[in-house]
């Protein structure tokens, strides 16, 4: 018993470390390529992260607390036609953000103020900086051409992060996922994964 309370101090001790106050953590990074930043993100149903990632369908679905922002059609499209006028020179990749709330209820909370479109330029400002009272991790995985933002979420001041099993999955799933090479390739089926009804486990799989 004492060395598994040990071990549970260490894993929050070393969770700790990691977050900061929601107006401190680092947001999105552009480069130079400031055109990027009117570039929307849009607000994914649960089912076209797990698409995204090749995970598997189950019920209930994984992941309760996240909510995912991905690349909109816009987004696609602008990026190919600013590829083309910069000759191929252009090196910035399409982004995908991952937020794992400490519970459901903090998820919901944000899900009914956040937009369900939003450029990437007001991101830090409206998303990151708009969740007052609250404490933030960010871990930045590069997938080929996509690059994962993904945000642990807790309340100001709270001790370890509730939710640390499915981050970890979450990050491990970012992370054993095959580099994207054309992510324009792939929106078409995320698409239409947006409007699968779950009836049971059964008529998920696929």
């Amino acid at each position: 018993m004492e060395g598994e309370n040990k071990r549970r101090g260490e894993e929050t001790a070393e969770s700790d470390a990691h977050f900061k106050v929601s107006s401190d953590v680092k947001g999105i990074r552009f480069g130079g390529q400031l055109v990027v930043k009117s570039f929307t993100v849009r607000r994914a149903v649960p089912v076209e992260l797990l698409c995204l990632l090749s995970l598997p369908l189950s019920s209930p679905l994984p992941f309760p607390s996240a909510t995912a922002y991905l690349p909109t059609s816009f987004t696609i499209l602008a990026r190919r036609a600013w590829q083309t006028l910069t000759l191929g020179m252009d090196d910035s990749k399409p982004k995908a953000l991952l937020f794992v709330f400490e519970s459901e209820d903090m998820k919901a909370a944000a899900d009914r103020v956040w937009p369900p479109v939003i450029p990437l330029g007001e991101v830090d400002g409206k998303l990151l900086r708009g969740l007052v009272g609250c404490e933030m991790a960010r871990f930045k995985l590069r997938k080929g051409c996509l690059t994962f933002y993904v945000y642990a979420v807790r309340r100001a001041g709270a001790a370890g992060f509730r939710r640390a099993s499915d981050l970890r999955a979450l990050l491990e799933s970012v992370a054993a996922a095959k580099d994207f090479t054309d992510f324009a390739a792939m929106l078409s089926p995320l698409q239409r994964q947006r409007s699968i009804t779950f009836s049971s486990p059964s008529a998920m799989a696929h």
